[in-house]
């Protein structure tokens, strides 16, 4: 096995496309975002994204805590409207639209009337169908939509969505709650037509709020990925599970999911390229492209967590299968005491090793999006991941510290260390010596920061 001939765990390369960190708008939309006044801060605060020559193909991936809120309900709802045999998880939409300030979760009767209103504001707006439209709502839990206020600024803001790149950077900052910064990404893919030997590019970009109360469990955050490119709902769903196993389930800030996680993934066809079918090369590359958004947002969202001053990336090889090394990463990205010692510079790998030894699979769901057999994935489905302490290697911001080969813990230098961790990325790597299985995860250190912040989120 190539890792474990490596002395110092060099970082796993990323086999994915190159993406940019700016906005590009795929062809057959038009986005844009404003400030109502859901917010009391007066920033913006309703987004809206449209499909410009009728309804794209539409995917999702939704939270499934059981407080799950009005928005992720409807949307569902709407979704196997158009696509019963979805089941709420892929279909067709004409329309996105995005409130920021209240969540409208653990609403009632209430709540989902609201949402439904909010959807039929948009389906007017644009003349179509309200089935037509998802939702997302980012907020405080058990704030109702000030419905009114929302109708009125969709009414307006209808009008003004372009085509233009703006639109979608508009969007993404109309999602923003606690973030701070704007979260884009993109890349293209070539999609050759095996009918006339021509070649077409397609766009894919996507966008993404989400800093806190984020935790793996098949979607964490607000995410929309945008394609021209032309893809059946089935497929596109295939795609976008496959990518969130990899990516946004293996991003952690505090532990907790949110009742409002959702990610959506439409592809207008406006790009002109030959239409992507399953099992084929084109298929591959496509889905190679929405994971390389998907990771970069994932990303982007760690460095910006809460409190945050740190990337934490964890990637882990040498596992029996991938499904194994990425339970062993989001393990050690997910444990408090890790993220205080990247916080505190602190080469502390006892606290790495006591969180790899404590890693869970994945639920069953989650394996089975990751590419395993129903019944393989219910029944290894939150099993303990397989570690052998002598065999285990673990590395710190380019440092090995422990081989447990070799006797366990290794000579350091240790202000050395401290001065790598200090970096805005501190890479932990472990090697578990025991397969080919590789994986990552994300996270950010732990500071005051994080707990001031959020005691006083409401107030």
């Amino acid at each position: 096995m190539t890792e474990l001939a490596d002395p110092v765990l060099a970082p796993i390369p990323v086999d994915l496309p190159q993406v940019e960190r700016r906005a590009v708008l795929p062809r057959g939309f038009a986005a844009g975002g404003a400030a109502i006044g859901i917010k009391r801060s007066g920033r913006p605060d309703l987004a809206l994204v449209a499909a410009t020559g009728g309804p794209a193909a539409a995917a999702a991936v939704f939270t499934p805590n059981r407080f799950a809120a009005a928005p992720v309900r409807l949307s569902q709802a709407h979704l196997a409207a158009g696509e019963p045999g979805g089941q709420g998880r892929y279909g067709h939409a004409r329309a996105i639209v995005a409130t920021s300030g209240s969540a409208n979760a653990a609403t009632g009767a209430a709540g989902d009337a609201d949402q439904a209103a909010v959807a039929e504001a948009v389906a007017t707006a644009l003349g179509s169908p309200a089935t037509e439209v998802l939702t997302l709502s980012t907020g405080v839990i058990g704030t109702r939509l000030p419905v009114q206020v929302v109708s009125s600024g969709i009414a307006t803001l209808t009008p003004a969505l372009t085509t233009g790149d703006a639109g979608l950077e508009a969007a993404a900052r109309a999602l923003m709650t606690t973030d701070s910064r704007v979260k884009l990404a993109t890349t293209t893919v070539v999609i050759p037509d095996p009918g006339d030997f021509s070649v077409g590019v397609a766009t894919v970009s996507g966008i993404a709020k989400g800093v806190g109360m984020i935790h793996p469990r098949m979607a964490t955050m607000l995410a929309v990925l945008l394609t021209d490119a032309s893809v059946p709902p089935s497929l596109l769903s295939t795609m976008l599970r496959g990518a969130t196993v990899r990516t946004w389930d293996q991003l952690t800030v505090d532990g907790d999911t949110s009742t409002n996680d959702t990610v959506f993934l439409l592809a207008s066809g406006a790009s002109g390229t030959a239409p992507v079918d399953p099992g084929t090369a084109e298929a591959a590359a496509l889905a190679a492209a929405v994971e390389a958004v998907a990771r970069d947002l994932a990303r982007q969202q760690a460095a910006d967590g809460e409190g945050a001053t740190t990337l934490i990336t964890c990637q882990v090889s040498g596992a029996i299968d991938d499904p194994e090394a990425r339970a062993v990463a989001r393990s050690v990205v997910a444990s408090s005491l890790v993220k205080a010692a990247v916080h505190g510079r602190d080469p502390n790998w006892g606290r790495i090793a006591a969180a790899a030894g404590n890693a869970h699979l994945a639920g069953a769901a989650v394996l089975e999006a990751g590419g395993l057999a129903p019944a393989v994935a219910a029944e290894r489905a939150d099993a303990p991941a397989t570690i052998d302490p002598d065999r285990l290697r673990i590395a710190i911001a380019g440092h090995l510290v422990f081989d447990g080969a070799a006797g366990g813990p290794q000579p350091l230098d240790v202000e050395a260390v401290r001065a790598s961790m200090a970096a805005e990325e501190c890479l932990v790597r472990l090697d578990l010596g025991l397969g080919e299985g590789t994986g990552e995860a994300f996270g950010c250190d732990l500071s005051e920061a994080y707990v001031v912040e959020n005691s006083e989120y409401t107030t």
